[in-house]
């Protein structure tokens, strides 16, 4: 998989959209690394507030994409902003739960529910359906 289709990214005012073009496995680590160095940085050089993963295109990631999400959500964090999951599959839900990482990110249905979820003013509701 190329670096420059590993992930799209779409933009909703302040909210930046991060849709992994594929299953993230393990052998795709180079690549990771690469694009999620690109979209750190471009966290850090704008004015995002929010950040949502849509894993509408996907059904497996692996312990490489796991950091990689959880560096996504530090930056973000750090500037004060908030950071949701969506369509999200049923083995993705799991190693969530295995990893106990669902408790840092509220997940959700549908795009519109966490876009919605990282727009809310703070003390707004974050939290999962």
């Amino acid at each position: 998989m190329a670096i420059k289709t590993l992930f799209d990214v779409e933009r909703e005012g302040d909210i930046l959209i991060v849709i992994p073009a594929g299953d993230l496995r393990e052998s795709y680590y180079q690549d990771i690394e690469a694009a999620g160095g690109s979209l750190l940085e471009r966290l850090e050089k704008s004015d995002i507030k929010g950040l949502v993963l849509d894993f509408s295109r996907t059904d497996y990631y692996g312990s490489s994409a796991l950091g990689f999400f959880l560096r996504l959500w530090k930056r973000i964090s750090s500037h004060g902003g908030r950071m949701a999951l969506c369509n999200l599959s049923d083995h993705e839900r799991e190693v969530l739960t295995v990893t106990r990482l669902e408790t840092l990110w509220p997940i959700y249905r549908t795009r519109a529910e966490a876009v919605k979820a990282v727009s809310a003013p703070p003390g707004g509701p974050v939290a999962g359906p």
